[in-house]
């Protein structure tokens, strides 16, 4: 689902022909925008002046263009402002990735004016303002101004299949766009549970982030039914549900093109 292209000199990207070059687009829409953030980031290795000028973008679009955002639209564009800014700052640094709280924590992005942290992308916007820790259960209080404003109204668990924070047990990385976004993620939840599943003697040991945003899932009988659907466990085999270690080894290889995208 990601364009690919390869570097054409020191700090340049030759996109695919039919891919305007970010520097040269005035205005592409956001989504196009995002997902060009995120191609420029996998294609750019010496994050040259085609990545720069697509974040710039995306940095000075006014907060009306946000608001204007369909459901869909505005899911794909957060997706992949979080995936780009991810990749973005480990490539360029991936000794952030020792002291993970404060990576996440930490203003990663600018959005129509506010510097953003990758945990205001993924709990605020995207997960409608829930506590980083509250295994789906517990609502922020006290969102940001900017969250409140454009955050999702109807949080969708897929993305927990999308966002790729850098460690090996991530998710793979894929640009999304509005027209196909529903469709991408039951693709990236069932590509994702079908690898990280392993059922032996009745017991399906399951991804940790299944654990971890319970509440999201609809707890123990909405994961079950989350397996069931993706074909990922048989019901009359399977009797107990285990979760898995989560490999938190930095893993980049998921934030460059292999020309396969």
């Amino acid at each position: 689902m990601v364009a690919t292209g390869s570097p054409s000199g020191p700090g340049s990207e030759r996109l695919p022909p039919d891919e305007p070059d970010p520097a040269s687009t005035v205005d592409p829409g956001l989504v196009a925008a995002s997902q060009r953030y995120l191609r420029a980031v996998r294609t750019t290795d010496d994050r040259g002046s085609a990545l720069e000028a697509v974040r710039a973008r995306i940095a000075d679009a006014p907060a009306t263009a946000l608001d204007a955002l369909s459901p869909d639209e505005r899911l794909a564009f957060w997706l992949n402002i979080y995936n780009a800014a991810t990749g973005a700052a480990l490539l360029a640094d991936p000794g952030r990735f020792e002291d993970r709280r404060r990576f996440f924590s930490e203003p990663r992005v600018t959005v129509a004016g506010d510097a953003l942290s990758l945990d205001a992308i993924e709990h605020g916007i995207l997960r409608g303002s829930q506590w980083k820790y509250g295994l789906g259960y517990i609502p922020n209080p006290f969102p940001s101004t900017f969250v409140r404003r454009h955050r999702v109204t109807e949080p969708d668990s897929r993305i927990h299949f999308a966002l790729n924070c850098g460690a090996a047990s991530c998710p793979a990385v894929a640009a999304y766009d509005a027209e196909t976004v529903d469709s991408a993620l039951d693709t990236a939840a069932e590509s994702y549970l079908r690898s990280e599943t392993v059922v032996e003697d009745g017991t399906a040991y399951v991804p940790r982030l299944l654990l971890w945003y319970r509440g999201d899932f609809g707890g123990g009988s909405g994961i079950r039914r989350l397996l069931r659907e993706h074909g990922v466990v048989d019901p009359d085999a399977v009797s107990k549900v285990r979760y898995r270690e989560y490999d938190w080894s930095l893993a980049l290889d998921a934030f460059r093109s292999d020309g396969n995208d």
